[in-house]
C-alpha cells in the first residue's frame, strides 16, 4: 500500500516542479525592466537566442525524424514514440531555461542599479530556478509516463534515454561551439586588438557573446543534466529489470522477499528517490531565497551542500517505510556526498591557491601561464576520479553493480537545486553585460560583478558535478549493458583483457574523445577567426564606431557564431550515435563493451582536466582585474596573458570538455539500446 502511494510520487513532485516554476517565471517577469537602453540591449540577447535556439531545433527535428524511422523499422513505432518523448521533453527543457534566462539578466542589473544587491541576487536565482525546476520535473514525468505505459519493457526506457541523450550532446556541442567562438572572438578583437574593455558596447560581438552563456550555459547545460537524470535512473531500473539472478537483488530487500517483487520494487524505487530529491530541491530553493541577506557566496555554496545531507537522512526514513534495507540509503548517500565532495574540490583547483599560481604565472608570460594552468587541470583530476571509484566501490560492496546506479541517482538527485545555482551564473554574467553596455556606473557594476564572480565558481562546480555524475553514469549504465546482453544471450557477458576484440574495442572507445574534443576545438578556433575578421572589417568601414559614434552590426556577429555551431555540431553527435553501431554489428557485444570501458577512462578523465584547466584559467584573469595579485592589473603584460591563458581555456571548458564527457553518455545509452540486437554476435 505504501510502495503504491510512493508510485505517485514522481508524478506529484513533477507537476509541483513545473508549477513553481511558472510561479518563478511570472515573479521574475513582474520585476522591473529598468531604462529604455537597457531593454533595448536586452531585446538584442533575447532575439539573438530564441534565433539561434528556433535554427537549432530546426535541424535537431530532421534527425528526430530520420532517427525515429530507424527505431520504428527495429524495435517498433512505441520504440519510436519514446525516443520522441526523450528528445522533446529535452528540447523542452532548454526552451524553458532559455527563456527564463533571457527576461531575468535585465531585471537583474535594475535591481543591482537600484541598490539591492540582495534583491538582484534574487531576481537571477529565481531566473534559474525555472531551468532547475523544469529540468527535474519534465525528467520525471517523462520517465513516470514511459513506466506507467511500458511497464516493465526496459526498450522503452533505452530508447527515451536515447532521444534524451542525443538531444543533450547536439545542445550541447552547438551551444558550446556558440558561445565559445563569440566568446573568444570578441575578446580577441576587443581586448587585444582594439584594446577597449570587456563588454564595451562598440563591439560588435558583444551581444553574440551575451546570447552565447545562454545558449551554451543555460539551454546547453540544462540538457546535458536533464540527460545524466535520465540515465541514471534509466540504469538502476533496467539492471533491476532484466537481472536473472536473485542474489543482484539479495541485499535490498529482507530474505522473505520473493525475486518478483525484489526486481518490482528495484525498479521502482530510482524513480521515487528522484523524487524525493526534487522535493528537497524545492524545499532548498524556498529556504535560499530566505537567506538572500546573506553573502552571495554563502547562499549559493549552501544549496549545493546541504541537499545531499537531507536527501540521504530522508532516504533512510523512507526506505525504512518501504522494507527496503539501509543499504540503499549508503549507496546514495555515497552518491549525493560524492557529488558534493567533487563540487568542492572543484572549487578548491578553480577558486583558490592553484589559480593564484596561475596568475603568479602570468608575470613571466603567457607561456608559464598556459604552462602552469595545464598542469593545475591535470593534477585536479586525481581526487574527483578517487571520490567516483570510491563511491562505486562502496556501492558495489554493499547492494552489488544495482547500488552502483543508486548512487548515480544519488548524485543527481538534487539535479532541480544544482541546475538552478548553475543557470544563475549566464543570468548574473549577461546582468553585469548590460550594465556596462548601459553605462550605468562603477556602482552596479561592482554589484554584478560580485554576483557574476561567484556564478564564475558555481559554474565551474556545475561542471565538476555533471562530469562527476556522467561518469557514475556510465559505469551504471555499463552494468546494464552487460546484464541486457546476458539476458538476452541467456549466459553471462564475459569480459577478459586477452580477449582482441575487447582489447580492441579500448582503443577504439579511447581515440574517440580525442576525435570529440579536437572536432569542437577546432569549430571554435575557426569560427573565432572569422569573428575577428568581421570585428576588424566594422571597426575599419564603419565611420564613428571606434568613437563610439555610430552602432556596430552585432546581427553579422550572431550570424557567423550560429552557422559555426550548427554545421560543427553535426559530426561529434554522429560519431556518438554511429561509433557503437559500426562495433557492435561488426564485431560484436565484447568489441563493444570494451569500447564503452576505454572511452569511459579517457572521456571522464580528459573532460575533468578541460573544465578545471579552463576554470583555474578564467579565474585567474579576473583574480589580476581585481587587483588581488600585488604589482599586477588590467592593461599590464600579466594581464595580457592572463587573457590569452582565457582565451586557450574558454573551448577548454565550455566545448570541448562538457562534449567528451556527454560523447560517454551518448555512447553507453545507445550501446544499450542495442544490446538485444547484437546479444546473439
Amino acid at each position: 500500500m505504501v510502495l503504491k502511494l510512493l508510485e505517485q510520487l514522481p508524478v506529484t513532485s513533477g507537476v509541483a516542479g513545473l508549477l513553481i516554476a511558472c510561479y518563478f517565471y511570472v515573479a521574475v517577469y513582474r520585476q522591473p525592466t529598468g531604462n529604455d537602453l537597457m531593454n533595448q540591449i536586452s531585446r538584442y540577447i533575447q532575439d539573438g537566442s530564441m534565433a539561434f535556439l528556433r535554427r537549432e531545433y530546426q535541424v535537431l527535428a530532421g534527425f528526430i525524424v530520420i532517427v525515429s524511422l530507424v527505431l520504428g523499422r527495429l524495435l517498433g513505432i512505441a520504440a519510436a514514440g519514446a525516443f520522441c518523448g526523450g528528445s522533446l521533453l529535452s528540447l523542452l527543457a532548454g526552451y524553458f531555461g532559455m527563456r527564463a534566462a533571457t527576461i531575468a539578466n535585465v531585471r537583474t542589473a535594475q535591481a543591482a542599479r537600484s541598490g539591492k544587491k540582495h534583491q538582484a541576487l534574487i531576481v537571477a536565482f529565481d531566473g534559474g530556478a525555472v531551468m532547475g525546476l523544469s529540468v527535474a520535473s519534465l525528467g520525471l514525468l517523462g520517465l513516470w509516463g514511459i513506466s506507467f505505459v511500458f511497464p516493465q519493457q526496459p526498450e522503452m526506457l533505452h530508447a527515451f534515454a536515447v532521444g534524451a541523450s542525443s538531444i543533450a550532446l547536439f545542445a550541447r556541442v552547438g551551444g558550446g561551439i556558440y558561445t565559445k567562438a563569440a566568446d573568444v572572438g570578441t575578446d580577441i578583437a576587443g581586448k587585444v586588438v582594439e584594446g577597449i574593455p570587456e563588454d564595451d558596447p562598440r563591439n560588435p560581438g558583444v551581444v553574440a557573446d551575451n546570447v552565447g552563456d545562454n545558449v551554451g550555459d543555460v539551454a546547453g547545460m540544462g540538457a546535458d543534466i536533464y540527460e545524466s537524470m535520465v540515465a541514471a535512473i534509466v540504469a538502476a531500473s533496467v539492471i533491476a529489470m532484466t537481472c536473472d539472478s536473485p542474489e543482484l537483488l539479495a541485499n535490498l530487500v529482507p530474505s522473505t522477499t520473493s525475486f518478483k517483487d525484489a526486481k518490482v520494487i528495484g525498479t521502482t524505487l530510482p524513480l521515487i528517490l528522484s523524487a524525493l530529491g526534487l522535493v528537497i530541491s524545492i524545499i532548498s530553493i524556498v529556504v535560499a531565497r530566505l537567506l538572500r541577506h546573506l553573502k552571495p557566496a554563502t547562499v549559493l555554496r549552501s544549496c549545493l551542500i546541504l541537499p545531499p545531507l537531507a536527501l540521504s537522512i530522508v532516504t533512510g526514513a523512507v526506505v525504512s517505510i518501504l522494507g527496503v534495507t539501509q543499504n540503499v540509503t549508503i549507496c546514495l548517500g555515497a552518491g549525493a556526498v560524492g557529488g558534493a565532495i567533487i563540487g568542492l574540490i572543484t572549487e578548491y583547483y578553480t577558486a583558490h591557491a592553484p589559480v593564484r599560481s596561475v596568475a603568479k604565472a602570468s608575470q613571466t608570460g603567457a607561456a608559464t601561464n598556459i604552462i602552469q594552468g595545464l598542469a593545475i587541470g591535470q593534477k585536479s583530476v586525481l581526487l574527483p576520479m578517487v571520490t567516483i571509484c570510491g563511491t562505486a566501490y562502496l556501492s558495489n560492496s554493499v547492494l552489488g553493480l544495482y547500488g552502483i546506479a543508486i548512487a548515480a541517482v544519488g548524485m543527481l538527485a538534487a539535479t532541480a537545486i544544482v541546475m538552478t545555482v548553475d543557470a544563475y551564473g549566464p543570468i548574473s554574467d549577461n546582468a553585469g553585460g548590460i550594465a556596462q553596455m548601459s553605462a550605468l556606473g562603477p556602482d552596479v557594476r561592482a554589484v554584478t560583478d560580485e554576483l557574476d564572480s561567484v556564478g564564475n565558481t558555481t559554474a565551474a562546480i556545475g561542471k565538476g558535478f555533471a562530469i562527476g555524475s556522467a561518469t557514475l553514469t556510465v559505469i551504471a549504465l555499463f552494468a546494464a549493458y552487460s546484464l541486457q546482453v546476458a539476458h538476452v544471450k541467456g549466459s553471462p557477458l564475459i569480459l577478459e583483457l586477452t580477449n582482441p576484440k575487447i582489447l580492441v574495442g579500448m582503443l577504439l572507445g579511447a581515440v574517440l574523445p580525442y576525435w570529440v574534443g579536437a572536432s569542437t576545438m577546432l569549430a571554435v578556433g575557426n569560427a573565432a577567426q572569422k569573428i575577428v575578421v568581421e570585428i576588424k572589417r566594422q571597426f575599419d568601414e564603419i565611420k564613428g564606431l571606434r568613437d563610439g559614434q555610430a552602432d556596430p552590426d552585432s546581427a553579422a556577429i550572431v550570424d557567423i557564431a550560429t552557422k559555426a555551431a550548427l554545421l560543427q555540431m553535426i559530426q561529434p553527435g554522429l560519431v556518438a550515435v554511429l561509433a557503437p553501431c559500426a562495433v557492435g554489428f561488426l564485431i560484436g557485444p565484447e568489441a563493444l563493451a570494451g569500447m564503452l570501458a576505454g572511452a569511459l577512462a579517457v572521456g571522464s578523465t580528459m573532460s575533468l582536466f578541460m573544465a578545471n584547466a579552463g576554470g583555474a584559467w578564467d579565474n585567474a584573469k579576473k583574480m589580476i582585474e581585481q587587483g588581488d595579485i600585488p604589482g599586477c592589473g588590467k592593461g599590464g603584460e600579466a594581464h595580457k596573458a592572463a587573457v590569452a591563458g582565457d582565451t586557450v581555456g574558454d573551448p577548454f571548458k565550455d566545448t570541448s570538455g562538457p562534449a567528451v564527457a556527454i560523447l560517454i553518455k551518448v555512447m553507453s545509452v545507445v550501446s544499450l539500446l542495442i544490446a538485444p540486437l547484437i546479444a546473439g554476435r
